[in-house]
């Protein structure tokens, strides 16, 4: 009996041996967690139980756990390496057609493929939740998984709708000597004695190209105090928009015989904009302008602009320009992606615009020591594990994404080398007792 106790003895610590090699020999594998190995007594029973004086029948291994506690996070200089402050664990699919990931790793060594997936070392498609719209505000469907792509194309242009002025015009300042000297057209650009200022800011079409938007201000001072003209041009062609209309109107062109009409600011005697063209200040539509009234060999959707003077104002000081901004964009280059805490990715362009592509989904176990292990430092979902629950970085024990960043082995070398010690002493001690039990049976068999 005692060949058969020992025997079991050298067999769990030479397993434990395996273990402890196995973590030391991953003590720099990316997102490995290291494994315990747990024992248990052995007993011969009968029908009748155990006796009392059943020395015991040796040790075996009764498990083999994974301690899935948090890794060191290791920084570097690529966006594209993740790591998880929390429970949760990537989600990757074998397929880019899955419905739904099939492994689980905490390894973020992500890449791009020659087709412009994000996939681990291995080619498995990191999983993210498709976006519901632009942006992030509208938020991401939990329920549809997708691999998350990058496209190197360019950047879509995006046509001006938003024009912010935000001017002073000085209440001092009289009408121009040369305002109204040519007919139909009052301000000439080309004279700058024919209005007081100007405010110009680019803007963009809807393929892209850009137009200059001129703001000419008039002062109506001394006829009409508190009140000034601004007239309208586009790359230099005057306008006559009808911001009141409902519905909007287009623009009209003004040329000779179609006389060039401004909008009309009126201030209140303490200098802030009180109406425009009658009408309270806010965001003006001036309608739709045509392109071909701009360049005949244009053929792009009208330029359709809202104007936003509300925080002009009329003190006695200098013609000043605290906001002039648009929100138009032209074509642009892939320029680099970024991911936040949150997990967003974008995609950020050359021309300053980003898209949302998705938000990396995140998933977590009841039980993750009961996780199958496929290698790779990857696992499976299995019964003991609990089926996968998905969901969003940051919100409950999912846990939050560095990028960045990766999670080193969670291996402590030091305890594992004493342990080491302590599984190969265990392991002499066993074989000693085998040696033991040889010179006993010998003396036996020589008496």
């Amino acid at each position: 009996m005692g060949f058969s106790t020992a025997l079991s003895g050298l067999n769990a610590a030479s397993k434990d041996l395996q273990v402890t090699g196995n973590n030391i020999a991953n003590a720099n594998t990316t997102g490995f967690k290291e494994s315990r190995t747990e024992f248990a007594d052995v007993y011969a029973a009968s029908v009748t139980g155990v006796s009392k004086t059943q020395a015991g029948a040796g040790a075996k291994v009764a498990n083999v756990a994974q301690q899935f506690n948090q890794g060191n996070l290791t920084f570097t200089n690529n966006n594209l390496d993740l790591a998880i402050s929390g429970q949760g664990f990537f989600s990757l699919a074998e397929d880019p057609a899955a419905s739904k990931p099939t492994l689980f790793s905490r390894g973020g060594e992500f890449k791009l493929n020659k087709d412009g997936y994000v996939v681990n070392n291995q080619g498995a498609y990191l999983q993210s939740f498709k976006p519901n719209g632009t942006t992030v505000e509208e938020g991401f469907s939990e329920g549809v998984f997708q691999p998350l792509k990058i496209n190197a194309s360019q950047g879509a242009p995006k046509a001006t709708s938003e024009i912010l002025i935000n001017t002073n015009l000085n209440a001092t300042e009289i009408t121009p000597v040369n305002f109204g000297t040519v007919p139909d057209v009052p301000v000439d650009p080309s004279d700058p004695k024919s209005y007081n200022h100007t405010s110009s800011v680019t803007t963009y079409d809807s393929q892209g190209n850009s137009h200059i938007a001129s703001m000419y201000y008039v002062s109506k001072n001394p006829a009409t105090p508190n009140q000034w003209d601004a007239y309208f041009f586009v790359d230099g062609v005057p306008f006559n928009p009808n911001p009141n209309a409902t519905p909007a109107v287009p623009a009209v062109k003004a040329e000779v015989g179609t006389p060039h009409v401004p909008m009309q600011l009126d201030f209140d005697a303490n200098g802030a904009l009180n109406l425009i063209d009658g009408a309270a200040p806010g965001k003006l539509n001036f309608g739709a302008i045509t392109s071909t009234d701009i360049d005949p060999t244009l053929n792009v959707a009208p330029l359709d602009f809202n104007f936003d003077f509300a925080t002009t104002t009329q003190y006695s000081a200098n013609f000043s320009v605290q906001d002039l901004s648009q929100d138009g964009l032209p074509a642009g280059n892939l320029t680099g992606i970024s991911i936040n805490d949150e997990g967003v990715v974008s995609a950020n362009f050359s021309n300053g615009g980003a898209d949302i592509l998705g938000k990396i989904a995140l998933t977590r176990f009841a039980n993750p020591q009961g996780l199958t292990k496929t290698g790779d430092t990857a696992w499976r979902e299995s019964v003991e594990s609990g089926e996968a629950v998905a969901g969003q970085p940051k919100s409950g024990s999912f846990g939050s994404i560095q990028s960045g960043a990766l999670e080193s082995s969670n291996v402590d070398l030091s305890a594992q080398l004493v342990h080491l010690i302590i599984a190969q002493q265990a392991y002499q001690a066993n074989a000693q007792t085998i040696t033991t039990e040889k010179t006993i049976m010998q003396t036996i068999l020589n008496a």
